[in-house]
């Protein structure tokens, strides 16, 4: 059963994984929780099924943007996959959404010095008239100074801020700067902008502008946005510092109210409490400029990969492991509809967990509120030392975007932080592509989540006493 389960693996992890459930076979109820988690973590670390996951994801599929056929496809091939690596209950639950695609894309300088602009449009962008729309730029250098502008100042103008997001290891700078990108057209269209154009929000200086979704507020018109490439929206600071600039944009975005994707489960049913369940998860879809390796194919190959490796046990956990590849997370539909479909039974998540920050390697763990002198936090912290991720002093207060509204619905969650230094000089790019992935941070990363997904359904812990105690 165990090479069955591992044949799409390669040697190193079979003679690992072979180790583990059937040298152990006979002392395997005698093991301790804390043994047997260190097994685990060391044949993730020597198993490439994860690595071989995403490549098949980024190749066969590449970009997978939600509601559209490529996500199908993802889908089929995740069940596939979660199937043949052990899971059980494997299935697609589906939800509606409104599909949007791309188009064409093009901006130029019109004057007073011709020429092309490198842009994107915002997810969730009208379109341009079909001849595009020309006009004079109104160049902002911070969000501040674009709210500060008063009602109708910018009648007929083309709005750009090109405020800077700032580079940090914890990746904080991307929610500073999200607002410019997420409520930007909105603030815009209220001052009379007929279009909205930003800085990305990225840290690297090529010229690969940078996707993502934006909102309108329903008190503003709608109005075409994008996102410039970061050494473009340099280049209209020098023109705009000399006098005025005019542009040319061309957006052809379109959507279909009537789409639809699926979130994939697939679950390892637990020996004593099967009700109980530890959800872990990533997002199945992407961006469509790249292949989504990064963002977030290496999440999904992460926590499939400590799945299949739990499922391979012998004996399995006291409660069920559920894993959760979200189908439209971009578009900010998949967390709500997965919290809305399980309402009646969040009771029954004990923990929930989310990886959607890359590959890079994991530094510190934030247990769940409360837990920290627990012996699962204990036993945790031990285990992840010798990959070198240390537990930090503050308790997970968010764990992802798709577990967020089961997080409202009072579902402990947990939490582990990755180095993010050069994580957005990728996201949302042409380049986030697989050969950015390093193997060994990848089997680092699915190490310490197979880890921590085994003894979070090990233990009697009960997550949710310990946060209440807290408060």
């Amino acid at each position: 059963m165990v090479q069955k389960r591992l044949a799409r693996g390669g040697a190193t992890s079979l003679l690992a994984l072979l180790a583990l459930t059937c040298g152990a076979a006979p002392a395997a109820a005698q093991e301790t929780p804390a043994a047997v988690a260190g097994k685990l973590r060391d044949a993730a670390a020597a198993d490439d099924w994860g690595y071989r996951f995403l490549e098949r994801l980024t190749s066969e599929i590449g970009p997978r943007l939600a509601g559209t056929e490529a996500l199908t496809r993802a889908a089929t091939m995740a069940q596939r996959e979660l199937s043949g690596a052990g899971f059980e209950n494997v299935h697609a639950e589906a939800f509606p959404m409104t599909a949007w695609i791309r188009g064409v894309e093009t901006g130029e300088i019109v004057a007073p010095a011709p020429q092309h602009l490198v842009l994107t449009a915002l997810g969730g962008s009208v379109a341009t008239p079909a001849s595009g729309i020309e006009a004079e730029v109104a160049l902002f250098r911070t969000w501040a100074d674009l709210l500060a502008a008063p009602p109708q100042s910018l009648t007929g103008k083309i709005a750009v801020v090109t405020q800077r997001m700032v580079r940090a290891a914890d990746g904080g700078g991307y929610g500073a700067a999200n607002p410019i990108r997420r409520a930007g057209a909105s603030e815009a269209a209220k001052r009379g902008a007929v279009a909205y154009l930003l800085r990305s929000l990225g840290t690297d200086n090529h010229r690969l502008p940078h996707a993502g979704a934006m909102n309108y507020a329903d008190d503003a018109p709608r109005v075409p946005a994008a996102a410039l490439a970061n050494p473009d929206a340099d280049q209209l600071e020098r023109l705009t510092a000399l006098g005025p600039v005019k542009l040319r944009l061309v957006l052809t975005p379109t959507s279909n109210e009537n789409a639809s994707s699926v979130n994939v489960v697939g679950e390892v049913k637990g020996s004593e409490r099967p009700d109980e369940i530890v959800l872990i998860g990533a997002h199945l879809d992407s961006w469509d400029l790249g292949t989504g390796a990064i963002d977030d194919g290496a999440g999904v190959a992460i926590v499939s990969a400590a799945g299949r490796l739990i499922a391979a046990l012998p004996h399995h956990p006291k409660r069920t492991l559920r894993v959760v590849l979200f189908g439209a997370e971009e578009m900010d539909y998949s967390g709500a509809a997965y919290a809305k479909a399980h309402a009646d039974d969040a009771a029954k998540i004990a923990l929930a967990g989310e990886t959607d920050f890359g590959a890079r390697k994991i530094y510190m763990l934030a247990a769940p509120a409360g837990s920290a002198k627990s012996e699962f936090t204990r036993t945790l912290s031990e285990t992840l030392v010798p990959l070198g991720i240390y537990l930090g002093r503050d308790p997970a207060l968010f764990a992802g975007d798709d577990v967020r509204g089961l997080q409202t619905a009072g579902v402990p969650v947990i939490s582990m932080r990755q180095n993010g230094l050069d994580y957005f000089d990728i996201h949302h790019t042409a380049d986030d592509t697989f050969d950015k992935i390093e193997p060994q941070e990848l089997a680092q990363n699915i190490a310490a989540w197979t880890a921590m997904a085994y003894l979070a359904a090990e233990t009697d812990v009960d997550f949710r006493a310990l946060a209440t105690a807290q408060r």
